[in-house]
């Protein structure tokens, strides 16, 4: 069981950034694969990054490649989001979650394990 809590978001004008924080508990952290995703009221939860157990690799969702970067200190069990520039259409909740590297989708919310509860994010313009 890995148990996930997600902190940092909070409210921004547009063109501004917030970092959001991850923590981790449970089982070996640098075990898993980490995402974000986040959910705009009345839409479905989307991807929008994620990053390998061990950083190796990192893989964004195109419409946010170049403005928000993903990033973890396995060290400290925590995974990173850092946000720049937003807009308002980033206005959502952000979720983390977690899998155990597999033969799965990172960017498919099916393929992850556990999730954190959220963090709201509100852009305003």
């Amino acid at each position: 069981q890995v148990q996930l809590a997600e902190s940092g978001g909070g409210l921004v004008q547009a063109g501004g950034s917030l970092r959001l924080s991850c923590a981790a508990s449970g089982r070996t952290f640098s075990d898993y694969v980490m995402g974000w995703f986040r959910q705009a009221p009345g839409k479905e939860r989307e991807f929008v990054a994620a990053i390998s157990w061990r950083a190796y690799s990192t893989y964004y969702s195109d419409s946010m490649k170049g403005r928000f970067t993903i990033s973890r200190d396995n060290a400290k069990n925590t995974v990173y989001l850092r946000m720049n520039n937003l807009k308002p259409e980033d206005t959502a909740v952000y979720y983390c979650a977690a899998y155990t590297p597999a033969l799965k989708n990172y960017y498919d919310q099916s393929s992850y394990d556990y999730w954190g509860q959220g963090t709201q994010v509100t852009v305003s313009s």
